[in-house]
């Protein structure tokens, strides 16, 4: 049957795991935009066909996520350049079937590349809006289920817990995998 799950409530915990209780910032945060996942085309027109087609399956374009937080935050400002910062992401998703919460969560490891602070204005809440991109390794699932992986060093690309470039990697003999 069909899930219907709506976003009620998120956090996000900035260059740490959720161990860290600094990093926590479920008081600031406004708006959170995962990762799109896009990918790689071109254009393909060969000169006996009467149309062009838009091949897909070049690979992934990179990956970048925002997220906003109201007020200044320190923590996050410091983690800006440093690379290969871990973002760890928790919504929950209500169940409108069963009313019942289910986590998602979104693991990210990249670097703050843009810090944008608001302009300051008295009676006015400041904010700041930070992307991350250099996104090496990602991670979501819902539920504690795996539904995509994605990690550069490795070449591996995971739907459902699929290993969709498992027989590329293993003809290239990339260290690590088995096929």
């Amino acid at each position: 049957m069909a899930k219907f799950y709506i976003p009620e409530a998120f956090n996000l915990f900035a260059g740490a795991s959720s161990a860290s209780p600094d990093a926590s910032k479920h008081l600031t945060i406004t708006e959170n935009t995962f990762p799109k996942l896009t990918e790689k085309t071109a254009e393909h027109h060969p000169g006996g066909a009467i149309g062009a087609v838009q091949v897909g399956g070049l690979g992934l374009e990179p990956l970048t996520q925002n997220f906003a937080l109201a007020g200044a935050d320190s923590q996050t400002m410091a983690l800006f350049g440093v690379a290969n910062t871990q973002w760890t992401s928790y919504a929950v998703l209500r169940d409108k079937q069963g009313n019942t919460p289910v986590e998602w969560k979104v693991i990210a490891f990249g670097r703050l590349v843009a810090l944008e602070n608001s302009a300051l204005k008295r009676g006015d809440l400041a904010s700041q809006t930070h992307t991350i991109q250099e996104i090496m390794h990602y991670e979501l699932s819902i539920g504690g289920n795996e539904l995509y992986y994605y990690d550069f060093w490795s070449s591996t690309w995971r739907v459902n817990g699929v290993d969709q470039n498992q027989s590329s990697n293993a003809i290239l003999r990339i260290p690590g995998v088995t096929g």
